[in-house]
């Protein structure tokens, strides 16, 4: 279970990795997301910089953890208690349904995405970002997870200054590139757009703000891919 304080504090002690990671959504949202539901929304940090600094607004969120969803309606935001699996909503409710970092800590990402599928208008998208599994920062965090801390002699002298928590490195399993484009394109989405950032090693990716690249194969350790429900 994430710990609100300690979720915030990772991402604005690592702020330029947030900003990069924030201008990817941005660039898979815009120009006007309509009604948006963010599964997994956390402690709404995300969806708070989007409205306040961008102009794009998220309103409805799913969070599992009361903790976090307190936090997240503190920030303004509509949430309910629930999971990605089982969203609490109609079917077609939705023109836009968001999945940052949430993949690879549902107890089935077949059933998740199938779920964002079901409340989405058709005609509606699904944007999925996240750590992808070929990517330095996923095999970096693989490699943490094994060897147990951050603190062993060697990956001490390879990982970021202010690494992700071992706790939440140990809860997650990171998808590949192909396996989300197969647990979307087997749900029924269209892919229309792929892009990522994060193409920094992770222990330069904090020195300054990335902007998004189209694609997945140009190092880039955070993708997002938009999927259009027919």
């Amino acid at each position: 279970m994430f710990e609100a304080s300690k979720y915030d504090t990772w991402f604005l002690r690592n702020n330029y990795v947030l900003e990069s990671e924030i201008l990817l959504l941005r660039y898979m949202l815009e120009p006007n997301p309509g009604r948006a539901l963010s599964v997994g929304c956390g402690s709404g940090l995300f969806e708070f910089i989007l409205r306040t600094r961008y102009g794009i607004v998220i309103s409805d969120c799913v969070e599992p953890s009361p903790a976090m969803a307190e936090v997240a309606r503190a920030r303004g935001l509509n949430v309910r208690i629930g999971y990605a699996e089982e969203l609490p909503f109609e079917d077609s409710t939705f023109d836009t349904v968001i999945l940052n970092g949430v993949l690879d800590y549902v107890k089935d990402d077949v059933k998740a995405v199938r779920e964002a599928y079901r409340v989405l208008k058709p005609g509606g998208h699904i944007v999925v970002a996240d750590v992808i599994a070929e990517g330095s920062y996923g095999l970096l965090y693989k490699l943490a997870e094994l060897l147990g801390s951050w603190d062993d002699p060697y990956i001490a002298r390879v990982r970021p200054l202010n690494p992700y928590p071992i706790e939440y490195v140990r809860q997650a399993r990171w998808h590949t590139v192909d396996e989300i484009r197969k647990l979307l394109e087997d749900a029924g989405f269209i892919i229309v757009k792929v892009a990522q950032t994060l193409t920094r090693h992770p222990r330069y990716s904090n020195e300054s703000v990335e902007y998004p690249i189209d694609g997945y194969d140009r190092g880039g350790d955070y993708v997002a891919f938009k999927g259009w429900k027919p």
